[in-house]
């Protein structure tokens, strides 16, 4: 039977692949048409997006989605500059440490609720929180000494501690490192061993807060 031509209604013989008069192919495959409306996830099919989390796939918890880098290093820093704070009220700066990877993971989870974070993950917001911590007190310290001028009180209490150190263990051998520390040069090792010191401490204590904050609140979530 003949058929008109999809493109120009010349009149096609039955079987040709091709129209004669535009050349037309008069094959032709239809297509399903895409459905607008969202698919549940429970289906099994195709994701459904959500707009704080994402892509949310069949058998797996939006909470179990990577946190967005901008919550991630805002929530570490909102941590650190509550340790600053607590730390300029008379807070230890190790307990304050420690305290500034649990609240990282507390702030990120308040940035993202129904957020599961696991305790590796915790541990490095924590570490992150304890690298900031570290970097601010030591800004601190620097603007302090620059203002106040108390190098040479610090100075003078760093060698009071080690002369009170080398009392307790008297020895020959320990009178050259004594003097080493009271020269201009052994100072400034001593000041950068110090700030080495501090900021490994700093972040392994900070992972150890995050760590044991991602623990317990994901146990709090529990039935």
């Amino acid at each position: 039977m003949d058929h008109p031509c999809h493109k120009c209604g010349h009149i096609v013989e039955d079987g040709k692949p091709f129209c004669l008069q535009c050349g037309a192919p008069q094959i032709r495959v239809a297509m399903p048409e895409a459905s607008s409306q969202p698919v549940s996830a429970g289906d099994g099919a195709m994701p459904v997006l959500d707009p704080e989390v994402g892509a949310v796939f069949p058998g797996i918890q939006s909470g179990a989605l990577p946190v967005p880098v901008a919550h991630t290093l805002r929530s570490c820093v909102l941590a650190a500059a509550v340790a600053v704070g607590l730390t300029l009220l008379g807070l230890n700066p190790f307990v304050a440490a420690l305290g500034t990877g649990f609240l990282a993971v507390v702030f990120s989870r308040r940035h993202s609720p129904g957020t599961a974070i696991r305790a590796t993950a915790g541990a490095r917001l924590g570490a992150l929180s304890g690298l900031i911590f570290f970097g601010i007190s030591t800004i601190l310290q620097i603007l302090a000494l620059a203002v106040l001028h108390k190098g040479a009180e610090i100075r003078s209490e760093m060698i009071d501690a080690f002369q009170k150190a080398v009392a307790r263990y008297p020895g020959p051998e320990l009178q050259p490192v004594l003097d080493f520390v009271k020269s201009p040069n052994g100072f400034a090792f001593m000041m950068v061993a110090s700030l080495i010191v501090g900021c490994v401490a700093f972040v392994v204590l900070g992972g150890v807060g995050g760590a044991l904050g991602a623990t317990l609140l994901r146990r709090s979530d529990r039935p």
